[in-house]
């Protein structure tokens, strides 16, 4: 399998990020082993998580997603396989969305302590708060990056001026830098990425891991009715997608996919794939068989009509 290199670093990842979002919240510790196992035997690597998930479970400070997945990796005594990524900032039961000095540097022990590692390979600015200033961050990413506790450094959900902001001062001062950028972009959310984002990308190779991969799971297919939103806890995410549009995507999705006998949720992950910059998506699978059909985009390749007939669907 090709491996994808992480903007300008020496990490080097399987083009498939898997979602830790749901250790812990839908799968109970069991069931996130087996998915975990069932990921690294397919010959991926890259798992992502978050030091807040999933504290919206009893309203606390998160944290379930990085203790399942760092027993895991102590358990199976493969830490130097796996390329792990968690992020800071992002708001919980306990504190508001924090990009400071002090929230990063007493998070990051905690985090390190759940995965029960010395070091994170990519760590991101979940949110940016809008509010504390970006040498503040960057200066403390720069100081982990120094210590060895942080490989790299990546960035979620920010603004495009604080991007632009972020990335100039770290050329600027010669210091750790964005490689990675996490942000909406799927095949029913097109606009705000290629707008605002894909200039900047562009300019500063960044790699591309899109969040929402599958749009709250619309873009599997499986809710096409008010009906269908009650078979999955996450269903009520989708519902915003369910008009003529989003109902166009699918009927493009449900041909490309007859013709590749797959499923519409590899296309969907397929034609992410396919764009400019895009290292793979990140998506979350709750079962072995949810696994196998979203892996297998990796290994489907859209001709340039199939690209053209999304392309068109989605704009």
């Amino acid at each position: 399998m090709k491996k994808v290199t992480l903007g300008n670093t020496s990490l080097q990842v399987a083009p498939f990020n898997l979602g830790g979002n749901v250790f812990g919240w839908t799968l109970n510790e069991e069931q996130s082993f087996e998915i975990l196992d069932a990921y690294l035997a397919a010959g991926f690597n890259f798992i992502d998580t978050a030091d807040m998930y999933s504290y919206w479970i009893d309203g606390g400070a998160g944290g379930q997603s990085e203790t399942i997945i760092g027993k895991w990796m102590k358990s199976r005594g493969n830490r130097d396989q796996v390329i792990i990524a968690t992020k800071v900032g992002g708001p919980t039961g306990e504190h508001e969305t924090n990009s400071g000095r002090e929230h990063i540097l007493k998070t990051v022990e905690k985090s390190l302590e759940r995965l029960q590692t010395d070091y994170i390979d990519l760590y991101y600015l979940h949110y940016d708060d809008g509010k504390t200033p970006v040498a503040e961050t960057l200066d403390t990413f720069d100081e982990l990056v120094k210590t060895g506790k942080v490989k790299h450094i990546a960035v979620s959900n920010i603004t495009p001026e604080r991007l632009r902001e972020s990335l100039e001062y770290s050329d600027q001062n010669n210091i750790a830098k964005y490689q990675v950028l996490q942000p909406l972009y799927n095949l029913v959310e097109r606009a705000g990425y290629e707008k605002d984002f894909a200039p900047m990308v562009e300019a500063h190779q960044l790699t591309v891991f899109p969040y929402y991969a599958l749009a709250s799971g619309f873009l599997t297919g499986k809710y096409r009715s008010e009906a269908d939103f009650s078979k999955s806890p996450r269903g009520q995410g989708a519902a915003q997608y369910l008009n003529e549009k989003g109902l166009g995507i699918l009927n493009v999705l449900d041909q490309v996919a007859e013709k590749h006998q797959t499923v519409p949720a590899a296309v969907s992950l397929a034609w992410l794939a396919a764009q400019p910059h895009i290292g793979g998506p990140v998506a979350s699978a709750t079962s072995t068989e949810q696994l196998t059909e979203i892996l297998s985009s990796a290994t489907l390749v859209l001709d340039s009509e199939d690209l053209k007939q999304l392309d068109e669907a989605s704009k």
